[in-house]
């Protein structure tokens, strides 16, 4: 197992779900230093570099879901902003496609101890805000520090605390913690902090605030949820969270490749009514896409009856993109049945609906033919029949739920299942099949 996979198992998040596009997400970042982790390490070392890139891990995975829990949150009062990921800072906050608040994000593992003032965490943040912005600009960015960890009482970090800091309390606590402390760690941070002009250290620590006691991971999707209430369908809210889920880690994909630069609030509201709107009574969510195709599925439905049907009418070019109908109609109705979307008695109906019309549409292929066509003219006519029933789209599942795959895929379940078929032969070759099969 390649190293980076076997640190996303470790913590929890390779290979099922919808976790496994946040794999995608760390991978980036990670590639690299875990290479270097794992090679030349006795045991021992490599066992504590796994536990410390895995908890680097989670804090990536928190960081760019804690975005989306932030963007929820500023629908009221930043409605024309957009977040941003590792442009500005961790998290940003823009508005105008200028950075307005940096968030510096930092998540703990069941941690019980208190946020100081001398914490890696304080300055590692302090000196990443000096390097983004120049720190006694006045109308710089606004500067949070959001933590899973709670400040320490008497402590800058607690005179920072939001909604009501004390800046002036805290500029003197951290001048005092940046003289005090003798951690080699932070020494060039700390150094930088105390060489800024008085004025300078002001408006700095001015800007900043502190947010402690964040929702940890486990706790982000249960907020995101509470923020969502009045959108979540009645008793489809998991498929709801997971469609958007999914949604948000692609952002979060693009945004770390710079293929965008933010997600606004209007963004977000218009994908959240989009979802929403799947679970009328007339429409249904597509849970599957085209790119969830397993290629070793291909392989196993090498030798399914409906292949064997596309092949006795000559359509061996379609085979692929039959296959690819087949699993997603397949693995979609599963899925809809598994959250209560759609009932058996409803799925019936569709496939007898989708029966009855081939039905007709065959009858009038064997009038067209006679008894005397040749092997030729049956083939043709057989794929003819295959491709003006694909391409009806007089029956659907739910009246505004249109996805032609889903169609096209049933059809192809049903000659898997020698119920309709293309060939004017099929029900013997189906036959033919079955018998084989039991030999």
């Amino acid at each position: 197992m390649h190293p980076q996979q076997q640190l996303l198992t470790t913590v929890g998040i390779y290979p099922d779900g919808t976790d496994n596009i946040a794999a995608v997400i760390l991978m980036f970042d990670y590639c690299d230093v875990l290479d270097g982790q794992h090679q030349n390490r006795e045991t021992v070392g490599m066992a504590s570099s796994t536990h410390e890139a895995s908890a680097s891990a989670l804090g990536y995975t928190f960081q760019a879901q804690l975005a989306l829990l932030e963007l929820l949150r500023g629908q009221e009062d930043r409605p024309d902003g957009a977040i941003s990921l590792e442009l500005h800072d961790d998290v940003a906050w823009e508005e105008d496609g200028r950075p307005v608040e940096l968030l510096q994000v930092k998540h703990h593992i069941r941690s019980v101890r208190s946020l100081g003032d001398k914490d890696d965490d304080v300055w590692r943040t302090i000196q990443s805000w000096m390097d983004t912005h120049a720190p006694g600009d006045e109308y710089g960015p606004m500067l949070t520090l959001i933590t899973t960890q709670e400040t320490r009482p008497g402590t800058a970090m607690a005179a920072l605390k939001a909604p009501n800091p004390v800046p002036a309390q805290a500029l003197d606590l951290l001048i005092a913690a940046a003289q005090e402390s003798e951690a080699r760690a932070t020494k060039d941070a700390r150094a930088a902090f105390l060489a800024l002009q008085p004025a300078q250290r002001a408006v700095f620590v001015q800007r900043m605030r502190v947010i402690d006691g964040s929702p940890s991971i486990d706790d982000l999707d249960t907020q995101v949820r509470v923020k969502l209430r009045a959108a979540l369908p009645d008793g489809h809210a998991d498929s709801f969270m997971r469609q958007l889920w999914a949604w948000w880690y692609e952002q979060t994909v693009d945004m770390l490749q710079k293929r965008c630069t933010s997600v606004s609030v209007t963004r977000l509201m218009q994908r959240i009514s989009r979802i929403r709107d799947d679970y009328t009574s007339d429409r249904l969510p597509t849970l599957v896409d085209r790119e969830d195709f397993p290629q070793e599925v291909e392989t196993e439905l090498a030798d399914a009856c409906f292949v064997h049907q596309l092949l006795w009418v000559g359509a061996s070019r379609q085979l692929n993109k039959a296959m690819v109908d087949y699993y997603r109609a397949y693995t979609q109705t599963v899925a809809w049945l598994e959250d209560d979307l759609v009932g058996l008695d409803e799925l019936a109906r569709f496939e007898d609906n989708l029966a009855d019309e081939w039905q007709r549409e065959f009858d009038w292929m064997l009038d067209d033919l006679g008894e005397d066509a040749t092997d030729r003219e049956q083939e043709q006519a057989g794929r003819a029949l295959l491709r003006k029933t694909l391409d009806q789209t007089r029956y659907r599942i739910r009246e505004a739920y249109d996805e032609a795959f889903f169609s096209r895929g049933k059809h192809h379940e049903l000659a898997d299942r020698g119920r309709v078929g293309w060939h004017p032969d099929f029900e013997e070759r189906v036959k033919n099949l079955i018998r084989a099969a039991h030999a």
